[in-house]
């Protein structure tokens, strides 16, 4: 079997597994078996599929995605060297010392990846991505507990997540180890990161604030772009609502039928198309949805330059400028 953490962790896979849904609901109500066994299911329907890249966050059911994980690690010997594993810090959720909250100082990464560490039973995260940018954060300080977690093996690479090009410049101007990914909500419904590009100086581009050139700006330095909400929460794939949305829905269907796939595997396909080399993140818990996921994960994307136009026209419900 292929060691996949020895790869180089911001490169692996085509897809990425997102595991914000497992570990049971989200109030303070322990997991239990039926939580782990569901966990373990989602666990192999994405191997499955030919996913390796698992993406966690520390506040994700406030641990419990990251414990049940763990759970599932502890059950099956030899997975974590098949895998890659990232996890996210720097959003406090509210609590006895504060409100909901940002934190990217030295001692806060430090204690958050240790007790992910412990949660996940493993001694090391293959990526660490900073979760949000905090408004307070000093950036050298920032950069000096990455150093310090990465000379003692306990992260191999580290990235951002909803983070733009200068903040991310400037954070690399203080880090010798080089950002590899950068997550950002992205889909064939939240379209902003692709529409800053083509809406400059025009009233419609003046009311979004995608910041212009942090795709571009990643491109250039090597930075994957992984893409959370990619299937769009599904919007167009049986929870569709608007006039936009249905049209989009039957273009997806009608395209999944003439290539033999999923409408799931045709939205992530959109993704990417896209030069970028987007990474698209699968969230569902649900077996079939996963399954439904194969080609994308599996082949490069079927989608003409026209087609790709399609999708998109028809989902912003409007022509291009």
């Amino acid at each position: 079997m292929t060691n996949v953490s020895a790869e180089e962790p911001g490169r692996a896979g085509r897809l990425l597994y997102g595991c914000m849904g497992l570990g049971g609901s989200w109030g303070p109500d322990p997991y239990g078996p039926a939580d782990i066994d569901a966990a373990e299911r989602a666990v192999a329907e994405a191997l499955d599929i030919g996913i390796t890249v698992f993406d966690h966050a520390d506040i994700y059911r406030h641990g419990k995605a990251e414990a049940v994980f763990g759970e599932v690690l502890a059950r099956t010997p030899g997975l974590r060297e098949r895998i890659v594993l990232q996890s996210k810090c720097g959003i406090r959720l509210a609590d006895g010392d504060g409100p909901g909250r940002y934190d990217l100082r030295a001692g806060g990464i430090t204690r958050r990846v240790e007790e992910s560490l412990t949660r996940l039973r493993t001694d090391s995260l293959d990526v660490l991505l900073l979760h949000r940018p905090d408004p307070l954060a000093d950036p050298d300080e920032t950069a000096s507990a990455l150093t310090s977690l990465h000379r003692q093996g306990l992260v191999r690479a580290f990235g951002v997540s909803n983070t733009g090009a200068a903040q991310i410049a400037r954070l690399q101007a203080r880090l010798d180890i080089p950002l590899v990914a950068n997550q950002l909500e992205m889909s064939l419904h939240s379209r902003a990161w692709v529409e800053a590009g083509v809406l400059l100086n025009t009233a419609e581009g003046a009311a979004h604030g995608f910041p212009y050139g942090t795709l571009e700006h990643c491109q250039d330095h090597g930075i994957r772009l992984q893409a959370w909400g990619a299937l769009a929460q599904g919007r167009y794939t049986g929870l569709q609502q608007t006039p936009a949305e249905h049209a989009t829905a039957q273009l997806l269907a009608d395209l999944a039928r003439r290539k033999g796939t999923t409408a799931e595997s045709v939205l992530l396909w959109w993704l990417t198309r896209h030069p970028a080399g987007i990474a698209p993140v699968v969230g569902t818990t649900r077996p079939e949805r996963i399954r439904a996921c194969r080609d994308a994960s599996l082949h490069a994307p079927d989608l003409t330059h026209e087609e790709w136009y399609a999708l998109w026209v028809t989902a912003r419900g409007l022509p291009l400028p």
